[in-house]
């Protein structure tokens, strides 16, 4: 479908006291997307509850972690957000056992395995440790095709660019339908993971400090 237009959305900080609609958001943005629906057993009875167990766990641990995230606010209804892990912190989340005995708890031994699994199949593939990644991130479905998508993003890029140790932004997608998106926005591909049916593509987008230093 074409794009239509929209007003520039308002970018906002995320915290924990947006955490109820950035959980609405998320469920609705990844119930459908491929990878999770490998990953949670889509065709087994109990994949909503545990597709909401999973953006619950992850959001409490990113927040209690105090690690940054960015929404787009229309009308104060928050309609897009990017969860983020800078350079040095990106394990923080998976890596607390307090956070997988809650996955194991909600979304069941075998879901969380394969999450894990995943997760760190994708970290396999990021060149080096100074890079900021979007664990989760998503556009609402009610709000997609009005061009947030890339307001969001470059919203992202300007604040991941801050921090000149950065040498930019990774993040993933099982969707074939956001290939082309991405690389519009200025990513290029720089690996592949099977997850299990799923072809998971991992992109890459360099901060503008890395581009400048290649062409001097």
């Amino acid at each position: 479908m074409p794009e239509t237009h929209r007003d520039d959305a308002k970018v906002v900080m995320l915290d924990a006291g947006y955490a109820s609609e950035a959980r609405s958001l998320l469920y609705h943005a990844y119930r459908h997307e491929p990878t999770f629906a490998h990953l949670f057993e889509a065709q087994r009875a109990g994949y909503e509850q545990r597709v909401r167990a999973t953006v619950r766990e992850l959001m409490k641990q990113h927040f209690i972690q105090d690690l940054p995230g960015i929404g787009l606010l229309v009308d104060d209804r928050l309609v897009g957000m990017a969860l983020i892990a800078p350079p040095q912190r990106r394990l923080g989340v998976t890596e607390s056992w307090t956070w997988r005995l809650r996955m194991v708890m909600s979304a069941g031994f075998k879901c969380t395995r394969r999450y894990l699994d995943y997760h760190e199949a994708v970290l396999a593939c990021v060149p080096g440790d100074a890079v900021h990644m979007l664990p989760l991130i998503g556009i609402h479905p009610q709000f997609q095709g009005h061009h947030y998508g890339e307001q969001l993003l470059t919203a992202v890029h300007n604040w991941c660019a801050q921090d000149s140790g950065s040498e930019g932004v990774v993040l993933d997608t099982g969707n074939p339908h956001y290939l082309e998106f991405y690389k519009r926005q200025g990513y290029v591909e720089i690996g592949e993971v099977a997850v299990g049916p799923v072809v998971e593509h991992v992109f890459f987008h360099p901060n503008p400090h890395v581009l400048i230093q290649a062409s001097a």
